[in-house]
């Protein structure tokens, strides 16, 4: 019996914030960083500018934010689809994609989150922390690195480098 392909990050679809399917695939041969984003937590401001300058930084070199929204930590994050998107273009004038709030840790936990927190095994493996984690996803769909939410944006970004091929 053949061997299961491998899953990637391009085998998930997911909500965007107005409720469309999402074919993550889109992002094949890309680096991507994936964040559980919050509106009302302390790491938030932080994040949202260090994220918003990477992204721009690299976004032509084939680089990725993909922002999910997530209310299981303080229930930082209890607005709408539309509220958080209005908040986070208006305040920090992202241009990455924000998606559907989703849930990242429990029974209900989004199957991308699951892949994501599965397929990559380390010293951090298991359930999210807190608002602003990060996962790594190379150009094959791969998570490579897995960041605490107080690693902040501008410290891995000699990670995107590497996985960009530019260093």
């Amino acid at each position: 019996m053949a061997a299961q392909p491998k899953q990637t990050l391009s085998d998930f679809t997911v909500k965007d914030a107005k409720g469309n399917d999402v074919d993550l695939s889109i992002y094949k041969g890309k680096v991507v960083l994936v964040v559980n984003v919050a509106s009302q937590c302390g790491l938030t401001n932080n994040n949202y500018d260090e994220l918003n300058q990477i992204y721009l930084k690299y976004k032509e070199k084939g680089f990725e934010i993909l922002a999910f929204p997530c209310n299981q930590f303080g229930a930082q994050e209890p607005g709408t689809n539309e509220e958080i998107v209005d908040f986070v273009c208006t305040k920090f004038k992202s241009e990455f994609p924000i998606f559907d709030k989703i849930d990242v840790n429990g029974e209900n936990a989004a199957p991308v989150y699951e892949f994501l927190k599965t397929g990559f095994y380390g010293i951090l493996g298991g359930d999210i922390q807190w608002n602003f984690s990060k996962f790594l996803v190379d150009k094959n769909g791969q998570p490579v690195d897995r960041y605490y939410p107080t690693t902040s944006p501008l410290t891995i970004e000699r990670d995107i480098q590497k996985h960009l091929g530019l260093l």
